[in-house]
C-alpha cells in the first residue's frame, strides 16, 4: 500500500510539473477563455452524442434508436449537451481575428484560407479511408444492408459540420461585419413558410448555413470588441432563452434540441429558429463566462487539460463516433448487453450507458493515439508552439508564433487552436 501511495504521488507529481511547463510557455496575453469554451463545446458534443446515440440489436441488424424518443422528460439533456453554437461563436471570433491578423501582415487571403482548410480537413482523410475499408467489409459480408447503412451515416455524420464550418471559413472577409440579425431574419422567414404557411421541407435547408451563421457573425461580432461588456452577454442569454421558451411551449417546436429517431420535426436537421435561438442563449451565456474562465485557467493543470483537448479537438470530434460504435460492435460478440444493445427506454438503461461511458472513452482514446498524427499531416517534431490571441480590444489581432511547449510524444510543431482551424476549429 505504501509503494502504491508513493507511485500515485509521483505521477501526480509529475502530472503537475508537466502541466507548469505548458502554463510556462504560453503567453501572458494568450485569451485562455476561448481554448475553454472550445474544449467545453467538443466535450459537449462528444458527450451528448454517447449518451443519446443508442444502437439496437434488432434481430441480426443494428438500428438507431434514442432515450429521447421513449423518454420525452430527458430533453433537458440536450440542452446541456448540444453545443454547436459555441462552436460557431468561436469559430467566427478566432477566423475573423485570424484573417485581420493575415492581412496586417500581409498575407494574400488564398493563402490564409488554404491553410486553414488544409488544417481543416486533413484529419478527414484516415476516417474516410477507414470507412471506405469498413463499408466494403460490411457489404461484402452477411451483415444486414440497413446495419451497414446505419454504421457509415452515425460515422460520417461529423463531416456536415465540417462542410458548413469551410463554407463560413470561406467567407469570413463578407461576413465579418455581416449584422447577426440578418441570418436570424432568414431563419425566421425560412421558418415562417415551412411551419406557417404550409410550404415545402426543402425550405429549411437554406438554415443550415443561415442558422449557424448566426453565432459565427456573434463570434466576428466579439472579435472586433462589440460584445466586451456583460450586458451584451445578459441580453443574448435571456433574450435567447425567452424566444426559445416561447416558440417550444407555444409554437410547437420540439423541446429536444436534438434529433430524436421517427420525430416528424427535427430542431437539428435542418436547424429551426428554436434551435437558433437556444444557440443565441448559449453564446450569451459563454460571453458571461469568459471571466470565470480566464480565472480558472490560471490553474496550470486546468489549462495543461484544455490545451490538450484542442491540441486533439480534430480527431476527437471525427473520430468519438467511431468508437461508440466499435464498442457497440465489439460487446455484441458477449450478446446483447444492458446500455450499449437494448432499447432505450428505462432508467436502468440509462445507469447502464453511463456505465459505458469509460470504455467508450477508452476506445476513443486508442483512436487518438492512432490517428492523432494524421491531424497535423505526420511528421517525427516534438515541439508544439502555443500562438498568443489576446482578448477582444487587447492588442492587434493574434496568430503569431510565441513559444513552444516540450511535450513527450511524437507529432509534428503545432498550436493548441488559437490561430483557429488547426485543432481547435470545432
Amino acid at each position: 500500500m505504501t509503494d502504491l501511495k508513493a507511485s500515485l504521488r509521483g505521477a501526480g507529481d509529475g502530472v503537475r510539473r508537466r502541466a507548469a511547463r505548458i502554463d510556462a510557455a504560453t503567453p501572458a496575453e494568450r485569451d485562455r477563455a476561448v481554448d475553454a469554451l472550445r474544449a467545453l463545446a467538443v466535450l459537449g458534443v462528444v458527450l451528448g452524442h454517447w449518451l443519446v446515440t443508442a444502437l439496437v440489436a434488432d434481430g441480426r441488424a443494428l438500428r438507431t434508436d434514442s432515450p429521447l424518443r421513449h423518454l420525452p422528460w430527458l430533453a433537458p439533456v440536450s440542452w446541456m449537451f448540444q453545443t454547436l453554437a459555441v462552436f460557431f461563436l468561436v469559430g467566427g471570433h478566432v477566423a475573423t481575428r485570424g484573417y485581420a491578423s493575415a492581412r496586417a501582415r500581409g498575407v494574400p487571403y488564398h493563402h490564409w484560407l488554404r491553410g486553414r482548410l488544409a488544417r481543416l480537413f486533413r484529419p478527414v482523410a484516415a476516417v474516410l479511408a477507414l470507412w471506405a475499408v469498413a463499408t466494403a467489409a460490411l457489404l461484402l459480408s452477411t451483415a444486414e444492408y440497413a446495419t451497414t447503412r446505419t454504421l457509415v451515416k452515425l460515422a460520417l455524420s461529423p463531416l456536415w459540420f465540417l462542410l458548413v464550418f469551410a463554407a463560413l471559413t470561406a467567407a469570413t472577409p463578407l461576413l465579418a461585419r455581416l449584422h447577426p440579425l440578418w441570418p436570424l431574419a432568414v431563419v425566421l422567414h425560412v421558418d415562417l413558410l415551412r411551419f406557417g404557411f404550409g410550404g415545402p421541407a426543402w425550405l429549411g435547408w437554406a438554415n443550415l448555413a443561415a442558422g449557424w451563421l448566426v453565432p459565427y457573425t456573434l463570434g466576428a461580432a466579439w472579435a472586433r470588441g462589440e460584445l466586451d461588456g456583460p450586458r451584451a452577454g445578459r441580453l443574448l442569454l435571456v433574450g435567447g432563452t425567452a424566444a426559445a421558451a416561447a416558440l417550444v411551449v407555444w409554437a410547437g417546436y420540439p423541446a429536444s434540441m436534438v434529433g430524436v429517431p421517427g420525430a416528424g420535426v427535427s430542431n437539428l436537421d435542418p436547424p429551426t429558429l428554436a434551435a437558433v435561438a437556444f444557440g443565441v442563449a448559449q453564446c450569451g451565456l459563454a460571453l458571461l463566462l469568459r471571466e470565470r474562465l480566464r480565472r480558472a485557467m490560471r490553474r496550470p493543470v486546468a489549462w495543461a487539460a484544455v490545451a490538450l483537448v484542442n491540441l486533439r479537438a480534430m480527431t476527437v470530434f471525427l473520430w468519438h463516433q467511431t468508437a461508440l460504435m466499435a464498442a457497440t460492435a465489439t460487446g455484441l460478440l458477449a450478446g446483447r448487453l444492458p446500455g450499449l444493445h437494448t432499447r432505450p427506454d428505462g432508467l436502468d438503461w440509462i445507469a447502464a450507458r453511463l456505465a459505458w461511458l469509460p470504455v467508450f472513452a477508452a476506445v476513443l482514446a486508442v483512436c487518438l493515439a492512432a490517428f492523432h498524427s494524421w491531424e497535423r499531416g505526420g511528421g517525427r517534431g516534438r515541439a508544439r508552439v502555443v500562438r498568443a490571441h489576446r482578448p477582444s480590444g487587447r492588442g492587434t489581432p493574434t496568430g503569431r508564433a510565441v513559444s513552444r511547449v516540450s511535450e513527450g510524444g511524437g507529432g509534428r510543431v503545432q498550436d493548441v487552436g488559437a490561430a483557429g482551424t488547426g485543432a481547435g476549429c470545432v
